[in-house]
């Protein structure tokens, strides 16, 4: 369930992606004035979001693709589910500090 959840929220970022890049077509002065609104915290969190969304997908899709070709995958489908969380915890920990440093610096300074 959480691998389709994901791919459903990467496809609204992407379509939304398209759409705001478009905008520098259309008037340079729009498209600033929208990317300007993208520096916040709350766009931020969302950002530290979608890498989150992103990487569960990305190795979960891994998992999928293992269960499915490997001919002792059904077998080991809850060790790699472990395994996938696992990896995701380590590298979103990892991930923490790099997206979301400007939104930390903002509220507690430097």
């Amino acid at each position: 369930m959480a691998h389709r959840v994901t791919g459903v929220l990467i496809f609204f970022f992407l379509f939304v992606h398209v759409l705001d890049t478009s905008l520098v077509r259309v008037s340079p002065e729009a498209y600033d004035k929208v990317v300007a609104t993208y520096k916040n915290p709350v766009v931020n969190l969302m950002e530290y979001g979608l890498v989150a969304a992103i990487l569960f997908h990305a190795l979960n899709g891994l998992r999928v693709i293992a269960v499915d070709f490997w001919s002792k995958g059904p077998k080991y489908q809850r060790q790699m589910l472990w395994a996938v969380v696992g990896i995701w915890v380590v590298l979103m920990a990892g991930a923490f500090y790099p997206v979301l440093q400007h939104t930390l610096r903002e509220l507690f300074g430097s």
